[in-house]
């Protein structure tokens, strides 16, 4: 339920923003979180912030990720500090402190609730239009990464424990399956076929990191397109968003992720697919960006799954659709009936098109 105005005037409070809001609407971006944007009278100008309450049934430990964020975001600006960086302010987000200093601030109802600066001059796309955007997102996410590697202190919190787990995910739909509290597997029939047919592929990455062939990393764990943000002019790549997930995981995740939702030009619940097909100059586009700000850290072994990854990330996506389908759609927000149906089966198709070109694709990465 949207929060009234009112309600934000008093959240707003809580921050250390100097002026009065003067308005704020609902900005519909990702399926979790509650997000508004707030514009404010600050000495005649008008400012925005985003003023987010963080899903507690998604992310149990609102505290840990907050911890999280601060940490990563608070490094990457003074890595751009350090480079003599120009636009740091739009490069990395900007975490608004509470007034007695926290990251976050917790209602009376027991809501967690962040406040950031809103970057302007900036676009996001939910699905990619030229090549050209696909070798910003590749770069931003491998320059993401190359940030972090050097992160001081302790290893990160796991928002979502076991979020990349394949073998789990997989588990989970069994499960879903055997259950079929709503009695919908019926209706899933061809979809719960194609995904027990590729059992085998789903402890590839697992394995090789429990063998400690691929090291675990700092990961962003939601690369999907969409959390780039593109300079409104330039289109270049200015800042990636969506931190909640920012955790210990394997850069094979994140590049998977970019494949799936970069090389086919259509939204994530497409239902003509006819559309959905993996499209080899946005793949290399994707690889080329990613490599030229990822290289000088990967690991053969890793350099030596991306194409696979790209298969493996939307394989897992699409039975997480699956299994929320059959579950009754408890975790992503839908819009329609069937949407999670939808947004599955988007996902088996273009796994298909990975799959027929999957020698194609590692060929080109080899080569890079």
């Amino acid at each position: 339920m949207a929060y009234q105005e009112k309600q934000l005037q008093e959240i707003s409070r809580q921050f250390q923003i100097y002026g009065e809001i003067l308005h704020a609407e609902t900005l519909k971006i990702g399926h979790i979180n509650e997000t508004y944007s707030a514009t404010y009278d600050q000495g005649g100008t008008r400012v925005r912030y985003i003023h987010q309450k963080i899903n507690k049934g998604v992310f149990k430990n609102p505290v840990a990720v907050m911890k999280n964020v601060t940490r990563v975001t608070s490094h990457i600006r003074r890595k751009l500090e350090e480079q003599n960086a120009r636009d740091i302010t739009r490069r990395s987000l900007i975490v608004i402190p509470t007034r007695d200093g926290q990251s976050y601030h917790r209602g009376r109802d027991g809501e967690f609730w962040r406040t950031l600066v809103f970057v302007e001059g900036v676009q996001t796309f939910e699905a990619v239009q030229s090549p050209l955007q696909a070798y910003q997102a590749g770069r931003a996410f491998g320059e993401f990464q190359n940030f972090l590697v050097d992160l001081p202190g302790g290893r990160l919190h796991e928002t979502i424990p076991a979020f990349h787990d394949t073998r789990r995910r997989f588990a989970a739909l069994q499960h879903a399956i055997h259950k079929d509290h709503y009695n919908r597997a019926k209706d899933a029939r061809r979809e719960i076929e194609f995904a027990l047919e590729r059992a085998s592929i789903t402890g590839v990455i697992l394995d090789a990191m429990a063998k400690g062939k691929i090291p675990e990393r700092i990961t962003h764990n939601d690369t999907k397109f969409n959390n780039v943000m593109l300079d409104t002019v330039t289109g270049e790549a200015r800042c990636v968003v969506d931190l909640d997930t920012v955790m210990p995981g394997c850069v094979l995740y994140d590049f998977g992720d970019m494949v799936r939702t970069t090389t086919s030009p259509t939204l994530e619940d497409e239902r003509d697919l006819t559309k959905v097909k993996m499209h080899m100059p946005i793949f290399k586009q994707l690889a080329t960006g990613y490599i030229s700000a990822a290289g000088s850290f990967l690991k053969p072994a890793e350099k030596s799954l991306m194409a696979f990854s790209g298969k493996l990330i939307t394989f897992e996506i699409g039975i997480r659709f699956l299994t929320d389908f059959l579950s009754g759609d408890t975790y992503f927000r839908i819009h329609r009936p069937d949407h999670n149906l939808d947004r599955c089966r988007t996902q088996f198709k273009l796994v298909q098109s990975i799959e027929q070109q999957e020698k194609a694709m590692q060929k080109f990465v080899d080569g890079l």
